[in-house]
């Protein structure tokens, strides 16, 4: 038995022994053997085998290790996926195409190509080079930038297209800063052209990220390519219309369960989803027209349904069945994206994806389950038995967030760059990037900056989510402008009510020179949530002060405040118009008094253009007007007005001191000037009339006064 155990143990070693010599786990002596030929197979015998205490060897991008020594190494199929791929740097991620070290010294900057005389460019192209020179990302160093953009016009690399840029390989390579694409940024919107509509763009990328709509699943880089919707050139720059959906109807059903309408492919690529909607179509709740009548030739393919189609297609209007329906279809057309997908979402009709392999905008941050019905092209015939057994609940949810998605990231131009701008700089600072809740609840990554707080309680959005309340307490923040010489001043009088209020926790007086922006900075000796902004001659109570943080308490996003104003449109003059009129309408909350969340100071300061601050600091006047302008763009609501005594008025405008704004004849003048400027850079009017006024409970009632909490308001 002992024998048998050792020649199986002999025998065992021996082979072990083979083994190793056939696969060169063991070296032989170099003599006998050809160095020059071990060389050339890939073995190399000045390399010895590695240890772990070796350095590592240089990691090298995907697309540059197209070599010989690289190509020895990879297998066939390998090679095969490169080389069939329809950019050369398909395998590129963030880690290995993207050079991290110029973005750690000036944080996140982008630069764009100065544009070369005689190239032409889209106007879509060029409200996007727009869009980034006025961000804050801006910069006209290119030393200083993160991130490139190339001024020559990529959006349209159709051939056939009038928009396509000739000779656009050349003249990318010609740049001096291209360095094969790294860290350059390509916004597209069409790629190939008749008949397969490849998603080639006709040149080399290198290892520049993709912003490109119709990007496939199989060619979208994740991580690092960003898919942006196909937008037409009609859509706005900036602002855009607001969602359709003006109110909740319970059940939220409409005239129209499914609806679709457009072309047809009678041949090609993308015809045949939209040839078989007829089996679908029936004339009642579910609605899909199609036309064959487009194209010079149209009736040279035309079928034998084609009269028919035409017939039923011109009996419906498209805007009509778009805001009466509560699914609309968006099927692929010619590529994978399609116009549909942003009509639907503002139209608050919950789209219902037919386009098999196509990466849906800005997947990386958007959750679409929450918003649309992803659907398979090979299961049509189910599409209207899945969409009926939706429950209303849930159709209700989904068609609130179609509207969240479209005026968070999709009314504009601006708000699509933007969005794909913090998407890349969330990779680059990946310790201040967004969560998905910041991403899919209001009011979105745009407003939600992360370099303020890594966590979501130090937000006032998100204090319901999280069922936490803010800080009991407020900061006083008092803009001071005269010096003090007499114990008579109003100042004073201020500070002794405002530091009665049991809710004070520090009063910090700050003195105004001609800065009108820095009453508004992030000062780190503001340590609680709330701030109560104040003028020095502001006349407040210390009940007014306690009313006013208490109602701030239960709406802490919002504007909280004693004197208001209102905004109105002159049709005659065709512009903004600021009134300060007291009536039973307003839109503003003068920051002379006024509560808020201390994230507005961060927001004011950071996200706000120097252009915009810079002009409230030339004219000394309007920064309580661009922070309502702020407040109400990220709130989408009014500001929130509380009782205040019928002689505050009186008392502001009998202040005798020169250097108060209000004695000066230009202010009102200029405050409507920049009622119109402001509008101008948010693309439209943000402020939100309201008719609201929160006063105490019973006041002004018929009872005791004993049983009243805020009882010295009615005194006043």
């Amino acid at each position: 038995m002992q024998a048998k155990k050792r020649y199986l143990f002999l025998l065992s070693a021996g082979a072990c022994l083979v083994l190793l010599f056939y696969f060169g786990g063991v070296q032989l002596p170099a003599s006998g053997r050809n160095r020059h030929d071990r060389s050339h197979n890939g073995y190399r015998p000045d390399q010895p085998w590695p240890h772990f205490s070796d350095p590592l060897q240089q990691f090298l991008p995907w697309d540059q290790l197209d070599t010989e020594e690289y190509n020895i190494h990879i297998s066939p199929r390998q090679k095969r996926d490169v080389n069939t791929s329809v950019y050369k740097g398909k395998r590129c991620r963030m880690d290995s195409c993207f050079d991290f070290s110029a973005c750690k010294k000036n944080d996140f900057k982008v630069y764009v190509y100065p544009q070369q005389k005689g190239e032409k460019i889209s106007e879509s192209y060029q409200n996007i080079l727009s869009t980034i020179e006025g961000s804050r990302f801006y910069t006209t160093d290119p030393g200083q930038a993160c991130l490139f953009i190339l001024s020559l016009d990529t959006l349209d690399r159709d051939s056939l297209s009038p928009q396509y840029v000739h000779n656009l390989k050349t003249k990318v390579q010609n740049l001096h800063l291209w360095n094969n694409g790294r860290n350059h940024l390509i916004f597209n919107l069409y790629s190939g052209t008749w008949p397969d509509y490849t998603e080639d763009l006709g040149f080399d990328i290198g290892q520049a990220m993709l912003a490109k709509a119709s990007i496939s699943t199989e060619n979208f880089r994740p991580n690092f390519d960003v898919s942006i919707p196909l937008f037409s050139k009609e859509h706005p720059r900036t602002g855009g219309d607001r969602g359709y959906l003006k109110y909740n109807s319970i059940p939220p059903f409409r005239k129209y369960m499914l609806v679709f309408k457009g072309k047809r492919y009678l041949t090609g690529i993308g015809s045949d989803t939209r040839n078989a909607l007829y089996h679908v179509h029936n004339q009642e709740d579910v609605v899909l027209l199609t036309t064959c009548k487009h194209g010079k030739d149209w009736q040279k393919h035309k079928d034998a349904r084609c009269d028919k189609d035409n017939a039923e297609y011109d009996k419906y209007d498209y805007r009509e069945m778009l805001h009466n329906s509560t699914f609309c279809l968006v099927p692929r057309g010619r590529r994978l994206g399609s116009f549909r997908f942003l009509e639907a979402l503002q139209a608050a009709c919950v789209p219902v994806m037919l386009s098999n392999g196509w990466e849906l905008p800005f997947s990386e941050i958007i959750n679409w389950n929450t918003a649309a019905v992803i659907g398979d092209e090979r299961l049509l015939l189910q599409i209207p038995s899945t969409v009926r057994s939706i429950h209303q609940d849930k159709i209700l949810a989904l068609r609130q967030q179609t509207q969240f998605l479209w005026e968070a990231y999709f009314s504009s131009m601006e708000k699509i760059v933007l969005t794909t701008l913090e998407i890349i700089q969330d990779r680059v600072l990946q310790q201040e990037s967004r969560s998905t809740l910041m991403w899919n609840s209001h009011p979105g990554g745009l407003f939600a900056l992360p370099q303020y707080s890594a966590h979501l309680g130090d937000f006032p959005f998100y204090y319901a989510t999280l069922g936490i309340k803010p800080y009991p307490k407020f900061t006083a923040v008092i803009h001071a402008v005269t010096p003090l010489v007499s114990q008579s001043q109003p100042i004073l009088k201020l500070l002794v009510a405002v530091a009665k209020s049991p809710y004070c926790a520090q009063v910090r007086s700050h003195k105004r020179v001609c800065v009108m922006s820095s009453r508004f900075l992030p000062y780190e000796t503001i340590v609680t949530d709330a701030v109560l902004s104040l003028d020095e001659d502001t006349v407040l109570s210390t009940t007014e002060v306690d009313f006013a943080f208490t109602v701030w308490q239960s709406f802490p996003e919002r504007l909280v405040g004693y004197p208001a104003r209102s905004h109105f449109w002159d049709s005659n003059k065709e512009r903004w118009g600021y009134t300060s009129k007291w009536t039973n309408d307003y839109s503003m909350v003068l920051t002379g008094a006024a509560i808020y969340h201390r994230y507005y100071h961060f927001l004011y300061t950071n996200f706000l253009p120097a252009s915009l601050k810079g002009m409230v600091d030339q004219l000394a006047n309007c920064e309580d007007i661009l922070m309502n302008f702020l407040v109400s763009a990220v709130t989408k609501l009014p500001p929130i007005k509380v009782t205040q005594k019928k002689q505050y008025k009186e008392t502001m405008m009998g202040q005798s001191s020169r250097a108060s704004r209000w004695a000066d004849p230009d202010h009102f003048a200029q405050r409507q000037t920049c009622m119109n400027k402001f509008a101008s850079w948010f693309g439209g009017m943000p402020l939100v009339h309201s008719q609201m006024r929160l006063d105490p409970v019973l006041f002004k009632d018929q009872v005791s006064i004993l049983r009243k909490k805020y009882r010295d308001i009615e005194r006043l």
